[in-house]
């Protein structure tokens, strides 16, 4: 039999699982009566099994989350190929993928290996799963080591084949902190997430209206999630996701975009009766809005000469190439755009400050709300201990405990996750969803039970669901990330352990740093970059593609390669925008901390998806639209250590390579290029690893040394 209904609505006895294999389901229903259905024992249910209601056939039956098996009988211990899980802090089991060039062709070799992880004070102890009563520890008997035998690693081998694993979370870190106190964020809950997505959709809604209703214009696509990001820069506030005390009120980020879709949004165009058409359209514009504003009278005047020239050109030349229309809409913005600018920016101003406002109100509605969550459980602060000392980098901890969480609902829908909170469905790959599990299992150490890991996955991907936008592949760049090859030479070459920019979901290793530490915690991040504060290790770096963030990064690598005089590296990956060039860009090349450049061109190089985690294995890498600057900074005892010398470049280059298979196009955020003389950000797409849509015509600086193109 199939398991096509395991797992459905509460009314069907939907199954709750503990990812550890125990299990808690309410007794099921039928028409006529309900049904008790007994424990399974802790063996069968530690290999995965679980006993459910078939609605269809009235009668229970028996699932494997593991294998998939569906069985009516009792299964049988060893019988039909039980897996168990166990995993050690000094042994285990790792899957790795390695891509090999045999005879200058792509071959994939997949193999197992044991690595030995010498356990320190500072590296935690993996726990098992004691919500299994009389699981045996790792260093019971030699026996039960030796039970992850050959079927076990099969089973492995049969997932990877069909999860496609995009991480190695068995990589331990070299990056060193000083020990730090617990963050004061209060702890997630799925009521209060419910009520924070609700806010920002509407938010997001109140944007969309005030960009429609003072300028007739949509919201540049992606603007908001950029503001977010830029907002995250100066905002002080207490919300993870919502700005509410930021230094101006106004976004830069939010204003150039907007101002730059004033009067009308400028594409690229391929064809000459589309340059025609934008060229009048934009004349028509500026002109309706000069008209129509408070405009100077000069301004009005220098408007209306320069549309009515623009007019009488477009009635008598009928030979123009598309060059020519898009000179002469150059010439026109330039004419007009001052004076455009002008009478619309108290409007823009306006509408920035407005979102700022109505943000840092729904943030202090959430603070509430959750304040009074907690009064009821009864939650008070807890202060830790913190030494002055130099540690292995740790999760990161919250300073106050989190209140009892609420039933949330798990069922499978063929390789999907479904996972429900009063109506709220969110979902993810069985693959990233096991994933989620591992880091749990390694980063979390309030839960050992795992009884809240439901509810904490739901409010992580509750969290970056609202951070995307609904949009049709709206927000994904936000999550791209480099492929697995790139990684793996990142590793073996030059010692990288750790990602400044990355979260749950894409993540390659388990040591990374996010955006949200008050939920990606729990699953391993070590909290927002800008304030993790490293003195050694070897770091991979692929930001937002948001320029404030961008050069707020560039100043926090330079603090710290400044300050630490033990061995520290950056290996930086950023768009290679060249027309005009982005400041952060320009401040790494001259930087004298910078060891190595590279350029990986466009189109001969991939990213992989930032819907990873629910997209189909089709669609998971796609063609980068622009070039890749590849940057080292490195401190002179990381440079000692870690020396981007030419053996190593060229391992890097060959991992770069496309392997011969078919890659998507590029995603709506970034085929819709921007005129060739837009500044960055205004029209490309919000990229938290992936490519944006600026033209990248300029070639790379020859000038700067030790620049190498690929």
């Amino acid at each position: 039999m199939t398991s096509e209904n395991h797992g459905k609505a509460k009314g069907d006895s939907a199954l709750v699982m503990s990812p550890t294999g125990s299990s808690s389901q309410a007794a099921p229903l039928t028409p006529s009566t309900s049904k008790a259905i007994q424990e399974l024992p802790d063996e069968l249910i530690q290999a995965g099994w679980a006993k459910c209601w078939s609605k269809r056939e009235n009668r229970p039956y028996y699932f494997n989350r593991f294998t998939n098996q569906s069985l009516w009988e009792m299964p049988v211990l060893g019988q039909h190929d039980v897996i168990h899980f166990y995993y050690t802090p000094k042994c285990i089991t790792r899957m790795q993928f390695f891509c090999m060039n045999v005879q200058k062709q792509k071959k994939y070799c997949f193999y197992f290996m044991q690595v030995e992880v010498p356990v320190t004070p500072t590296t935690p102890t993996i726990p098992i799963s004691p919500s299994t009563p009389g699981a045996k520890p790792w260093n019971s008997t030699s026996d039960d080591k030796q039970s992850f035998s050959l079927c076990h690693a099969c089973f492995i081998l049969m997932m990877f084949l069909y999860f496609r694993i995009y991480w190695d979370l068995d990589i331990q870190t070299n990056a060193v902190i000083k020990e730090r106190p617990p963050y004061d964020y209060l702890p997630p809950h799925p009521e209060i997430e419910l009520q924070r997505a609700q806010l920002t959709t509407k938010l997001r809604q109140h944007y969309h209206e005030l960009c429609s209703q003072r300028e007739g214009i949509e919201p540049p696509r992606e603007s908001f999630n950029r503001w977010l990001l830029e907002r995250k820069v100066v905002d002080k506030g207490v919300d993870p996701l919502l700005p509410s005390e930021c230094d101006p009120a106004v976004s830069p980020s939010m204003f150039r975009e907007v101002m730059n879709d004033i009067p009308i949004r400028l594409s690229r165009i391929k064809y000459k009766e589309e340059a025609r058409k934008l060229l009048f359209k934009y004349a028509e514009a500026a002109k309706k809005m000069i008209e129509s504003r408070n405009a100077t009278p000069d301004s009005r005047k220098v408007v209306k000469w320069n549309v009515e020239d623009t007019m009488n050109w477009l009635r008598r030349d009928h030979s123009a190439s598309k060059e020519d229309y898009m000179d002469r809409l150059e010439h026109l913005r330039k004419q007009c755009g001052p004076h455009v600018t002008a009478v619309a920016k108290d409007s823009v101003e306006g509408i920035c400050s407005k979102i700022y406002h109505i943000s840092a109100e729904y943030v202090r509605r959430i603070r509430q709300a959750h304040l009074n969550l907690l009064k009821e459980c009864n939650i008070t602060v807890e202060n830790a201990e913190v030494q002055d000392r130099l540690v292995y980098c740790y999760p990161v901890r919250l300073s106050i405990a989190s209140p009892p969480q609420p039933r949330v609902e798990l069922h499978f829908e063929n390789e999907v996750a479904c996972l429900r909170y009063k109506g709220e469905m969110v979902k993810v790959s069985r693959g990233h969803f096991n994933k989620l599990e591992l880091l749990y299992r390694y980063s979390c150490i309030d839960d050992p039970r795992f009884e809240k890991f439901l509810s904490r996955v739901w409010c992580l991907i509750k969290r970056y669901q609202v951070m995307f936008g609904s949009g049709v592949n709206e927000g994904t760049g936000l999550q791209g990330a480099l492929p697995v090859p790139v990684f793996e030479a990142l590793n073996k070459q030059f010692g990288v352990s750790f990602e400044c920019f990355a979260s749950p979901l894409n993540c390659y290793y388990k040591q990374f740093c996010s955006a949200f530490p008050d939920i990606d915690g729990f699953f391993g991040s070590r909290g927002p970059f800008l304030s993790f504060s490293p003195v050694s290790g070897s770091f991979e770096a692929n930001p937002p593609f948001c320029e404030e963030f961008m050069d707020a990064m560039v100043t926090h690598f330079e603090d710290l390669l400044e300050k630490s005089s033990e061995p520290l590296s950056f290996i930086i990956f950023v768009p290679e925008w060249r027309d005009p060039p982005t400041p952060a860009l320009t401040r790494m090349e001259s930087s004298r901390f910078r060891r190595h450049q590279m350029t990986v061109p466009a189109f001969e190089h991939e990213y992989r998806s930032g819907s990873q985690h629910v997209c189909k294995r089709e669609e998971m890498y796609y063609k980068a639209v622009h070039g890749t600057a590849v940057i080292f900074l490195q401190n002179n005892a990381g440079f000692a250590k870690w020396e981007p010398t030419t053996e190593r470049i060229q391992e890097l280059l060959a991992a770069y390579k496309v392997p011969g298979r078919s890659l998507s196009s590029p995603g709506p955020s970034s085929s819709s290029a921007v005129d060739k003389d837009s500044k960055p950000g205004q029209e490309r797409s919000a990229s938290m690893d992936a490519p944006g849509s600026r033209d990248n015509s300029s070639p790379v600086d020859k000038t700067a040394p030790e620049t190498a193109n690929v």
